[in-house]
């Protein structure tokens, strides 16, 4: 069982002993810290915050402790109740509220559940606000309100078509191409949020047949919810059977997209952002882009041929966004389905993701794997080694940085060495005894070799 604090929230197994797992008390805890802050840290005179949850089944408990605890810290709660991460994000925005929990664990299992933390401008904490929140937490700074300045509890049902009514806004979306091309679309949403919108979200861009696998919003995962292809056979058998023109599958809060071919192939995780890239690149004539450090290179190979500049960030959405907003960025990203599309807001949004992708492709002309060819090729190898207690990474790091001196090398997340054509990048994670082991190129052959050098090289060290 495992609890895990960070500046971007808490998240943890359900059940336990407080403090060892993610248990009613720590939920309490760690609410009531974001309570404080954001009456401390924000500037909003709307004394509100959203709140928005995935299909789990730990989710109803979840938010009616959370809906409770931020009442009593005298903040006004506005319950989206089942909601993607993308749309409790806008409605941040939207609402004027001083900032947004959004409960779901993401991609991780079932039995897992977590507390995301909004500012008031929708987007995810800075390194400096989860660390005062972690501290308020820690020392239990708390300060409830006294029965006549308890906050108030409404509900809110309409941001899902407010999030889809301002994707259909958006100027480059070629709605009528969508119609026209009369597409068979297959989705994925793996019994969660995903299966209240999309299907939704496709009926307003114009599609007609839409096949539908896992769409209950019931919590019941039916595979592991992580977008992977060795987790997306069923979903690629039925594309095959039925004829679908592409499939979508997200994971249970929406923030992720993974594309599939018409022969039920794989788009690729890492190209879900490159062909939404390509499109509003051409579109607008080129631009800026960002995504991070453990991203493919085909992003910068696409920016850098429409006259645009890229940019790698640290590993993490509040990195990308940060450096997005550094650059002005016209798109970013990450490598695992997330699109952050800033004339949108600045979140990671699968829906839209989809949009995009579905104009580009009616407006290709192409089938989706014709489409998928035009990319430069890469693939990525992901590794990652156990360590035991007391290694020092840092010194190991060190010691790898002077081998590779010859290359290029980043070190502002890990070390990222540049060999020609092909990468390695090395990060230790901050919350598990692992480091991490991403290596591209040409192909995965390519990549695993390469992965595999640098891996002898740590073990040589260790």
């Amino acid at each position: 069982m495992t609890l895990i604090k960070s500046i971007s929230g808490i998240r943890g197994t359900v059940g336990g002993k407080p403090g060892e797992n993610l248990t009613p008390l720590d939920v309490l805890k760690y609410t009531a810290a974001y309570a404080i802050w954001a009456k401390e840290n924000t500037d909003s005179e709307n004394k509100s915050v959203v709140l928005g949850r995935d299909a789990r089944i730990s989710g109803p408990m979840f938010a009616n402790i959370i809906s409770s605890t931020l009442q009593g810290m005298g903040i006004d709660v506005i319950d989206l109740g089942m909601a993607t991460t993308p749309t409790t994000e806008m409605a941040v925005r939207y609402l004027h509220a001083r900032g947004g929990i959004i409960l779901t664990a993401s991609h991780n299992p079932a039995q897992w559940n977590a507390l995301k933390l909004l500012n008031e401008k929708g987007e995810f904490l800075s390194d400096k606000d989860g660390k005062i929140i972690l501290e308020i937490a820690e020392h239990d700074r708390f300060n409830f309100s006294s029965f006549d300045h308890l906050g108030e509890y409404t509900t809110n049902s309409e941001m899902n078509t407010l999030h889809i009514q301002e994707i259909k806004k958006l100027s480059f979306l070629d709605i009528d191409a969508i119609k026209n091309s009369e597409f068979t679309v297959a989705v994925d949403c793996v019994n969660s949020v995903g299966g209240i919108i999309i299907p939704e979200l496709l009926k307003a861009l114009g599609v007609k047949n839409i096949i539908k696998l896992y769409c209950e919003p019931n919590g019941l995962f039916p595979h592991n919810p992580e977008p992977l292809p060795e987790n997306l056979a069923e979903i690629s058998g039925l594309i095959t059977k039925q004829g679908a023109d592409v499939g979508f599958v997200v994971d249970p809060d929406v923030d992720r997209l993974a594309i599939l071919n018409e022969d039920g192939s794989m788009f690729g995780e890492e190209y879900t952002l490159v062909a939404v890239a390509d499109y509003i690149l051409k579109i607008k004539g080129g631009g800026n882009t960002v995504s991070n450090l453990s991203s493919t290179q085909a992003l910068k190979e696409i920016t850098e041929k429409k006259g645009g500049r890229y940019e790698a960030s640290a590993v993490g959405e509040v990195n990308v966004v940060e450096k997005m907003k550094a650059i002005q960025a016209i798109v970013g990203g990450e490598g695992n389905g997330g699109i952050i599309l800033p004339e949108l807001h600045y979140g990671r949004d699968a829906l839209v993701g989809i949009a995009i992708f579905l104009t580009h492709l009616a407006t290709s002309g192409l089938k989706c794997s014709e489409l998928r060819k035009r990319y430069p090729n890469y693939a990525i190898s992901k590794n990652r080694i156990e360590l035991g207690s007391g290694v020092d990474v840092d010194r190991i790091f060190q010691k790898i940085k002077k081998k590779y001196e010859s290359c290029k090398i980043v070190d502002i997340d890990g070390l990222k060495i540049f060999f020609q054509n092909e990468w390695v990048h090395l990060r230790k994670s901050n919350t598990e005894p692992i480091v991490r082991i991403y290596a591209e190129s040409s192909d995965i052959q390519k990549s695993e070799v390469l992965a595999k050098k640098l891996i002898e090289n740590i073990k040589s060290l260790i």
